[in-house]
């Protein structure tokens, strides 16, 4: 009997090929590079650490395969051994696509921080990748991702988590200028949010008390609760669908975010700065 760690990497690979097919059926360029070289690279000593990806999804059908075949390498690899969907009731085909990647779907919830919460408690392995399913990491993430995980837990370093660097698929100065903006207030605050994923042990998530169930900024109130000096970011890129920002607007969704963050910085509760800005426009991703 095969594994359920092993259906998925072979399911997520299968999957890939397909997806990577040109209309006359013949594989492109792209997918013989990502399938042919990676399962031949020497095994890591460190994939003894493993990943456990949880990806909260609602209706993300359209963005979800694109961050699935960024984690094939380290699927192939063996650093991620499972993939959690956990979904908050998606009526599209999110979770079809899920199958068909040989995820594991779960039932979450309406709230998002549940859903991240849930995805953690059900998680196996002892390392928690946390990515929003808008997002598609870049090539050589799990090479970063497993250096680290082999520094920590071979004891040349304290416990730490990670975040991806931030950029958005759009062109123009608007996306520039969010991405700027982005990574201004980080250096400045210390802190991160949902786009950039999260690399964690669980030993520190669960030292400084996982995810709080608010309604809005619990990725950054876990990044502030992480700490500065604890909180690393990969030089690799985690890019994010400008969907929703096109949809509502650069400016406003700029202005909306960096309201509640700034409220947020004043202590004000989480309930009164939903209260006072709206719930988020929706809960697939954060704020």
């Amino acid at each position: 009997m095969i594994a359920p760690s092993a259906r998925i990497t072979t399911k997520m690979a299968v999957a890939a090929q397909t997806s990577f097919q040109t209309r006359a059926g013949q594989p492109t360029a792209q997918s013989y590079r990502t399938l042919s070289r990676l399962p031949h690279e020497p095994r890591s000593c460190h994939t003894v650490f493993m990943i456990s990806v949880i990806i909260p999804t609602l209706n993300a059908a359209t963005t979800l395969p694109g961050t699935l075949e960024s984690l094939i390498p380290a699927a192939v690899q063996g650093l991620v051994r499972e993939v959690l969907i956990v979904d908050g009731g998606s009526t599209d085909t999110t979770l079809k696509i899920a199958d068909g990647y040989g995820a594991v779907t779960i039932s979450g919830g309406p709230l998002r921080a549940n859903r991240l919460t849930v995805g953690a408690q059900l998680a196996r392995f002892p390392w928690l990748l946390f990515i929003d399913p808008d997002c598609a990491l870049d090539p050589g993430w799990e090479r970063e991702a497993d250096h680290l995980i082999g520094k920590i837990e071979g004891g040349d370093r304290s416990p730490a988590a990670a975040v991806f660097r931030f950029a958005l698929d759009d062109t123009g100065i608007e996306p520039r200028a969010t991405e700027c903006l982005a990574r201004w207030s980080a250096a400045l605050l210390g802190l991160s949010h949902a786009e950039q994923g999260l690399l964690i042990p669980r030993t520190l998530y669960a030292e400084v008390g996982g995810f709080k169930p608010y309604p809005l900024l619990e990725d950054v109130d876990l990044s502030r609760r992480v700490g500065r000096c604890r909180l690393l970011t990969f030089r690799t890129t985690a890019v994010s669908s400008a969907n929703r920002y096109r949809e509502q607007g650069y400016t406003s969704r700029a202005l909306r975010y960096y309201g509640c963050l700034g409220l947020y910085a004043l202590h004000v509760p989480m309930e009164r700065i939903a209260s006072l800005l709206g719930p988020p426009p929706k809960q697939a991703t954060g704020v």
